[in-house]
């Protein structure tokens, strides 16, 4: 049956989306940087290659808005693991895939000194650990395939583990498991993670330009443009003492102001809307560095107000806010222009006064 059935896992993932902008904004094919970079693989552990201070960003490592590698959750693994090659990178992701694998089992055997290396990550570990123990190979693919369902150590396992040289701890981290992330998805995902790490460290405008358009749903074109990193705390310590349900509603947003802290420190910052040149949905990367937000990351704008408001201003000018409604622009998204600052004194009729001539 093997020569007649083909099995395809498909997994929907936005990686392949930011690749594109990537190469869109830079010209810089991404299948062609280096994922052995010391920058990059300094990020894991560090924040100076990002040119900013652990107290500058409140965190020990440079990985903030990665994919797979910049949630709280990770940062503080790789803090406990400190990984520094691609190999460690993967065991890395193995546990944070996992289920019971890190915490109360993998964690603990690292503090007490297991090398990362040694330690169960990928349901793969499993059976290659325990062939090279001394392991039959059918029970050891046995072993890995019932650990890694959640089903444990049948007796028999159990018994051919203990027969062999294997650690005391080894058979205690089995039992706990209830789910392990294969090796070869661990592979794509850190390939991806630092592939996308080298836009960070070289091209940060276009890899920040990418991130906000991953987030867009969490941005606030009306409030987040600022450069003041002070003003953009306040908003996080605002966030943070809320009540807890509602404090976790806006967990996105928090995600949010800590990249536009990070961003704004390494000197790349963002305009308000424009009227006349945001994007509909699209973050633009202006030719001085600059990311200009598109018109839905103001409150209350849809896709379509956006696309009816672009059709509206394309010809000319607007000459008033009555003009901008009476060429069909949505009131909607006059209202959110307005109440962002984003009129530039335009005024609201095309009426004059003949008063204002002194007649």
């Amino acid at each position: 049956i093997h020569d007649t059935i083909c099995k395809l896992d498909e997994l929907g993932h936005d990686v392949p989306t930011i690749y594109r902008y990537l190469e869109e904004y830079t010209g810089i094919p991404v299948m062609k940087v280096s994922m052995s970079d010391p920058k990059v693989m300094s990020l894991f552990h560090s924040t100076e290659a990002l040119g900013v201070t652990p107290e500058d960003i409140d965190a020990q490592t440079g990985t903030f808005s990665m994919p797979e590698l910049g949630t709280p959750f990770v940062r503080q693994m790789l803090l406990d693991a400190q990984p520094r090659t691609f190999s460690d990178l993967l065991q890395v992701s193995g546990l944070s895939h996992g289920t019971d694998v890190w915490v109360g089992n993998t964690q603990d055997l690292v503090h007490a000194g297991v090398p990362l290396s040694e330690c169960i990550c990928t349901r793969d570990d499993i059976m290659n650990a325990l062939i090279d123990f001394g392991v039959d190979s059918e029970i050891a693919f046995k072993t890995m395939e019932s650990v890694r369902k959640g089903k444990g150590l049948q007796p028999f396992m159990e018994e051919a583990i203990q027969a062999v040289d294997a650690p005391d701890w080894y058979i205690g981290s089995c039992k706990k498991i209830k789910y392990m992330f294969p090796k070869a998805h661990a592979v794509a995902y850190v390939t991806m993670g630092l592939r996308i790490a080298y836009f960070k460290i070289y091209y940060p405008s276009a890899y920040y330009a990418c991130y906000l358009m991953r987030n867009a749903d969490a941005f606030d074109g009306s409030r987040m443009v600022t450069s003041n990193v002070d003003v953009l705390r306040s908003m996080i310590e605002e966030i943070n003492g809320l009540e807890r349900s509602e404090r976790e509603r806006k967990d996105d947003e928090v995600s949010i102001l800590e990249i536009l802290i990070e961003m704004n420190l390494r000197g790349v910052h963002l305009r308000p809307v424009d009227m006349y040149r945001s994007a509909v949905t699209d973050f633009l990367l202006e030719e001085d560095g600059t990311i200009l937000p598109p018109l839905t990351s103001l409150p209350g704008v849809g896709q379509q107000a956006a696309e009816a408001f672009a059709a509206a201003r394309e010809g000319a000018p607007f000459i008033s806010q009555d003009d901008m409604l009476r060429r069909k622009a949505p009131k909607t998204v006059v209202e959110s222009l307005r109440a962002a600052g984003c009129l530039h004194g335009l005024p609201e009729t095309s009426q004059v006064s003949l008063f204002e001539f002194g007649v």
